[in-house]
């Protein structure tokens, strides 16, 4: 007997998009489209008959905005949610906020385009509602901003002596589904002198920017978007912006960021693959690698890269993660120095940094 399918119910004001969702969910064998909305009201109604296995929802819809629905739904019957949003700049921070009230995972729409995007758009959405069918829904935490604290740092950083260093420890952290969250854990539990980071989450193009700056007012490190170029330093976190592949590189004593363009690696650009071995290879032993909640096995075979070239390996437990599939795949790899919960990752990472 075949296994049963994961049901979708997609949600969006747009025929012309409920169609091409429909199409190209309805492409992958193991997925199976119960029914197409165009708001949030028609939406429960069709949940009400059939409850699904996974929603993908809009945000911006007429009569009930996608995040007051996310809300009911999250309080008054958990089912996991996949925000598919067009790549908007201006929607991008609300966007956002619906992976804070508990949505697994944010998505960019397939746009008419090119064979490849169609291509691409169709692996990245059937592989994240895969990963959407079998996430570990937790409750919400509210999130509260970091007082700025007015002394000489926030005007210049104290001298670390990096650039005459060649010991100085970098940290490459990857995550996907549920990743989001698991980095803001991490992040905050960071001093203002922590190693320098390097992190890939998967994200569509133009929310990596606002996911940086949200981190950014919740962190007591800094965090951006990486650009090609930017030195890695202590007190400081590089995101790999959207749609592109990050690697880490040296000159002298000095690490930086080279931001590239290229296929697909391990389904998913940016890759955690890519930013993983560039660590293995210019940064060998003074690196960290962390491999965080998420779907597939993006990272298992970069991470094994590091943890051969000398670098200390961290994987999150499947305890605490939404996905124990990246984590997973890298401990039966033999890539894994540590296996360790969330809340005592980031403290792991500084003891052996430091």
């Amino acid at each position: 007997m075949s296994p049963r399918k994961i049901r979708v119910l997609v949600v969006d004001d747009s025929a012309v998009v409920r169609q091409t969702l429909t199409e190209v969910l309805a492409s992958d064998e193991e997925i199976e489209v119960i029914g197409a909305a165009g708001d949030p009201f028609v939406a429960a109604d069709r949940i009400r008959d059939e409850v699904p296995d996974v929603i993908t929802l809009d945000i911006e819809m007429p009569r009930m905005d996608g995040l007051t629905f996310l809300q009911k739904i999250m309080s008054q019957h958990p089912i996991p949610v996949v925000i598919c949003s067009s790549l908007a700049q201006e929607g991008a921070e609300s966007t956002l906020k619906a992976l804070e009230y508990g949505a697994v995972e944010i998505i960019a729409k397939p746009r008419l385009g090119s064979k490849q995007f169609l291509e691409e758009s169709q692996i990245v959405l059937c592989q994240t509602v895969k990963a959407a069918a079998s996430a570990r829904l937790r409750p919400i935490q509210p999130r509260h901003a970091v007082e700025p604290k007015l002394t000489a740092d926030a005007i210049l950083a104290p001298a670390t002596g990096a650039m005459v260093e060649t010991t100085e420890k970098v940290v490459a952290i990857g995550a996907s589904t549920g990743g989001t969250e698991a980095l803001t854990t991490v992040l905050e539990a960071m001093p203002s002198d922590a190693p320098g980071t390097v992190i890939v989450q998967h994200m569509p193009e133009m929310f990596t920017r606002a996911f940086a700056n949200r981190l950014n007012g919740l962190c007591n490190i800094a965090v951006k978007e990486a650009e090609s170029n930017d030195t890695v330093l202590r007190g400081r976190a590089l995101i790999a912006p959207g749609n592109h592949h990050m690697l880490l590189k040296r000159s002298g004593a000095r690490y930086y960021v080279e931001i590239k363009d290229g296929p697909l690696v391990a389904r998913h650009r940016p890759s955690v693959d890519v930013l993983f071995r560039s660590a293995a290879r210019y940064a060998g032993q003074n690196a960290v690698g962390v491999i965080l909640t998420g779907m597939g096995d993006d990272g298992a075979s970069g991470m094994h890269e590091m943890k051969k070239a000398g670098a200390y390996t961290i994987a999150q437990d499947e305890e605490t993660c939404v996905v124990f599939g990246m984590p997973n795949e890298a401990i039966k790899r033999g890539a894994v120095d540590k296996v360790l919960p969330l809340p005592s990752v980031a403290s792991a990472i500084l003891r052996h940094a430091h």
